[in-house]
């Protein structure tokens, strides 16, 4: 894994930001060893633009809050709502409408490059709870 730590960090939190807000599909593609402009994409995806505005809105908060707050150094695609794109140089984020995520198909485009796990922590607390039987 080429990742950096502070990249792990980042895409870990947009991550859950996105989680939070219903995000679909949420991968994260360690890029480090294919582009040297970036350590890893992350892409999420949702069914409507109102949504995918709501995602790009928590993630930007999400990475400010941290201890070393992260702002993106380009935003693109907002006014379409279709494909929001996020660079924060380490971590570019992908927010986009299911229409756009399935025709791009960047999931296929990067299918060489090793995934990165990510567990949305409610869904893996549901699990935990399930499993013991509350």
């Amino acid at each position: 894994m080429t990742v950096s730590e502070r990249a792990h960090e980042l895409a870990m939190v947009a991550a859950q930001a996105a989680a939070d807000k219903k995000a679909q599909d949420i991968v994260i593609i360690d890029v480090g060893d294919q582009l040297a402009i970036t350590d890893a994409f992350l892409l999420a995806s949702a069914p409507n633009e109102r949504q995918v505005l709501a995602i790009v809105d928590a993630v930007e908060e999400a990475l400010l809050d941290l201890p070393e707050k992260a702002k993106p150094v380009r935003r693109e695609g907002e006014r379409g709502g279709r494909w929001v794109l996020l660079d924060y140089v380490d971590l570019v984020v992908h927010v986009q409408h299911t229409e756009e995520r399935e025709f791009y198909a960047l999931d296929r485009l990067w299918k060489d490059c090793p995934t990165i796990p990510f567990v949305d922590r409610d869904l893996a607390g549901a699990e935990a709870a399930a499993g013991s039987g509350e």
